[in-house]
């Protein structure tokens, strides 16, 4: 069984998203804490602002939640730069243990996932999630600097400039809860295109949804919103099509946060957005205040990530994915 039931159903308690101009024109726009006119957050490079907005989501996260620095035992913390660097400069003034992750897009779903189980089994009271991604830092390390004014394919999602921190507790309250997780696995079809993330990505989200509702018998009818993050126009496609295949109807609640964070006609962002960033800001953004409205009661979360890097790309090897799952409900222990 992949799936794993939390019985202490750990408290989300607080959170904080940040994100750039882009996204701050998109129809998700209100629901972001902070909202910066440019790219760079007060900063003099772009892979500092990047720092800048998990120092900013982090410590949103905390006001939220009422509490400070000192009290989270641990952080989980993860982006796209080489060596998660952009966590590394923004996290190490608060002081708390850290561990550094690396799942591509679907990195905050790992590190909410990490946090929940940790939280759940008594080893920590309070853990912290964090994750960032930034449009100008990811072409410079992955693609081409924007100087070149390289043109996107029609496939290809733009990287999300923005941040989400979430703070796990074992807390009891009126708090959206963390309830399931189903760690992925990697899902290798051999895909090579680096501009087409979402066929990259897809199998390994049908990987984790198919085993999720046949391990736990769930229906997607169970649920008032199917997420994924961040497949864009391609991968969610895709995704659809495939599990209508093996009996899972998502059209009516499914939807993805590449294509909920833009709108990709309006503002021309191709297939959507992309990026550890994009769904971290998304879930802490627009779902959790979704939550407090009452808006929505269960929400089953699948982040899905490309595992590539500059070297492989350049290597002419395929690209791995993974989806980790996360399920989070509403109401009282």
């Amino acid at each position: 069984m992949r799936v794993k039931k939390l019985n202490k159903k750990p408290s989300l308690i607080g959170w904080g998203s940040v994100v750039g101009k882009r996204e701050s024109e998109g129809p998700l726009s209100d629901d972001f804490d902070i909202r910066d006119k440019g790219e760079c957050f007060g900063m003099n490079t772009w892979e500092k602002a990047e720092s800048e907005m998990q120092r900013i989501a982090l410590n949103t996260a905390l006001a939220k939640a009422k509490m400070g620095a000192e009290s989270i035992e641990a952080v989980f913390a993860g982006d796209l730069q080489n060596q998660c660097v952009s966590s590394v400069f923004g996290l190490a003034d608060f002081g708390a243990p850290f561990f550094g992750l690396y799942g591509a897009c679907s990195t905050f779903a790992e590190a909410l996932l990490l946090s929940a189980m940790l939280v759940d089994g008594g080893n920590f009271d309070t853990c912290a999630a964090v994750t960032s991604s930034h449009f100008c830092v990811a072409e410079r390390q992955y693609r081409f600097p924007l100087e070149y004014g390289g043109q996107r394919t029609p496939t290809a999602q733009r990287t999300v400039t923005g941040a989400g921190a979430a703070i796990i507790s074992s807390a009891n309250g009126n708090f959206p809860r963390i309830t399931e997780v189903m760690p992925g696995r990697i899902v290798n079809k051999g895909i090579k295109d680096a501009n087409n993330m979402g066929a990259a990505m897809a199998p390994a989200a049908i990987d984790t949804i198919r085993d999720y509702f046949n391990e736990t018998g769930y229906s997607p009818e169970d649920f008032d919103l199917i997420l994924t993050g961040d497949l864009g126009a391609e991968g969610h496609a895709t995704a659809m099509d495939y599990l209508l295949g093996y009996g899972i109807d998502l059209r009516k609640n499914y939807s993805d946060c590449g294509l909920m964070i833009y709108d990709i006609n309006r503002q021309d962002m191709h297939a959507g957005g992309s990026g550890c960033g994009c769904s971290a800001s998304v879930i802490c953004g627009h779902i959790m205040k979704r939550f407090e409205k009452g808006e929505l009661k269960n929400v089953l979360y699948v982040a899905t990530g490309a595992l590539m890097s500059p070297s492989t790309s350049k290597q002419g090897l395929s690209i791995p994915g993974i989806a980790h799952l996360v399920r989070i409900e509403a109401g009282r222990r």
